[in-house]
């Protein structure tokens, strides 16, 4: 079927399909659960706006609103009201990046502003102005210290998020590099297995913090990769950098991950926005675009575009990355979460992540659950069940309640956020105390 604003035809989709290995275009959703695909929107060849928009929303009222206890990359925050207005500004929500740097004066100071709070939560002294995702900036950072050391090795902590894993893999066999893989016990990284695999052509250590799992690990082994000159990369969200320790406290040279927890909503799963931030000695490595503050011949402030060493279209080949968009509007939508919520702001709700956790915690215990390890953690968890965890995931969704993630046949990833009650949490808690009536 031809479609009015789709150049591709018949024959160029065959061919398109035969190189991925796919009979039809269908196939490339065979993922998506039958029971939420939509076989037929009833809609007509035209329709007049009104009648499409009652349309539209009755068949958006079918998506169920539930309470989130799962977390694992992608969480259930407060978004502060004032952040879509400003967002949806058109100077803002219209604008690609600022070919023309000193002239988007605007562009520049917000961006300017969010690599400050990156650097200030992070410990580090200078940030990018942002990346496609969490995942690729992991990537990235990865990069950074392998074209800095000029070695190929990686020692890659198991216990950080598989789906960032996956992506690492991906791009490291494209460029040449070797992972190693350091061992987990219970859910905590094994430093002596980090210890084990260092050797000369090793590049850097990269884990995460807290831990996929929602662990506090020991990094004992930083002081020996000091000594080796093998860089330290940990992901993290910078938000949590308000309550826990920053990376630059657990000696980091790169700082990297995703800041969806700082007012961004899930959005099935994006945009969001990643960010890397490092030492000084690692400046000219960084991909993305550096803003900096100046005057003008006049003496007022100004803003300019001080670094943009890893553009493909300036070095081609040469250029210290190859991603080439700037997702400025997801740093502005942190740049506005910052300044509202300020630095106290940022660490109540941090602490009030930390205690609904721990209370989730407690009460899951009391109720069937019991510990895999007891090692400290932040908002996320791992507990064990002995019941059928598929199938009482599934009942508690008709309940209203999104349970946690399955990570093993009875083991269950949990996490709460300020957007849990009190009250929320003791009832999602007493649910598997009814599981049988379920």
């Amino acid at each position: 079927m031809q479609y009015k604003y789709f150049p591709h035809t018949e024959k160029d989709i065959k061919e398109m399909l035969s190189v991925i290995g796919v009979n039809t275009i269908d196939d490339l959703f065979s993922d998506i659960d039958d029971s939420l695909k939509e076989k037929d929107f009833n809609l007509p060849s035209s329709m007049d706006e009104i009648s499409l928009r009652k349309h539209i929303f009755e068949i958006a009222k079918k998506n169920k609103e539930l309470n989130i206890f799962r977390g694992a990359g992608s969480y259930n925050v407060y978004v502060p009201s004032i952040i879509k207005p400003i967002l949806e500004r058109q100077e803002f929500l219209t604008s690609y990046t600022p070919y023309q740097a000193e002239i988007s004066q605007g562009t520049l100071q917000y961006i300017f502003e969010y690599q400050s709070y990156i650097c200030e939560l992070t410990g580090m002294d200078v940030s990018n102005a942002s990346m496609y995702d969490g995942a690729s900036a992991s990537f990235e950072s990865i990069m950074m210290a392998c074209n800095h050391t000029r070695k190929k090795d990686v020692i890659i902590a198991d216990t950080i998020n598989p789906n960032y894993l996956e992506v690492i893999k991906t791009y490291s066999h494209f460029h040449g590099y070797n992972l190693k893989f350091a061992k987990s016990k219970d859910y905590i990284l094994d430093t002596k297995d980090v210890l084990a695999k260092i050797d000369e052509n090793v590049a850097c250590v990269i884990c995460q913090y807290p831990n996929f799992y929602g662990y506090l690990e020991d990094y004992d082994f930083v002081a020996k990769l000091k000594e080796r000159k093998i860089l330290f990369i940990l992901i993290g969200a910078p938000s949590n950098y308000a309550y826990i320790k920053s990376p630059r406290e657990l000696g980091a040279d790169i700082a990297c991950g995703d800041c969806q927890m700082m007012g961004i909503n899930m959005s099935f799963g994006g945009p969001y926005i990643g960010y890397i931030s490092c030492v000084n000695e690692l400046l000219r490595k960084l991909p993305g675009r550096i803003v900096g503050l100046t005057e003008d011949v006049d003496g007022k402030r100004g803003f300019v575009l001080t670094l943009q060493a890893r553009e493909q279209h300036i070095r081609r080949e040469k250029a210290t990355s190859n991603i080439c968009s700037n997702e400025s509007l997801m740093a502005l939508n942190v740049c506005i979460y910052c300044a509202c919520m300020g630095k106290k702001g940022m660490y109540e709700v941090s602490d009030i992540r930390f205690q609904n956790a721990h209370i989730l915690h407690d009460e899951l215990l009391k109720h069937g659950f019991k510990d895999v390890n007891k090692n400290e953690f932040f908002n996320e968890f791992v507990l064990e069940y002995k019941g059928d965890l598929n199938k009482i995931s599934k009942q508690l969704e008709k309940q209203g309640y999104l349970s946690g993630l399955i990570i093993d046949k009875n083991k269950m990833l949990f996490c709460a956020t300020e957007m849990n009650s009190i009250e929320d949490i003791k009832s999602f808690a007493k649910m598997f105390e009814m599981k049988e009536a379920l």
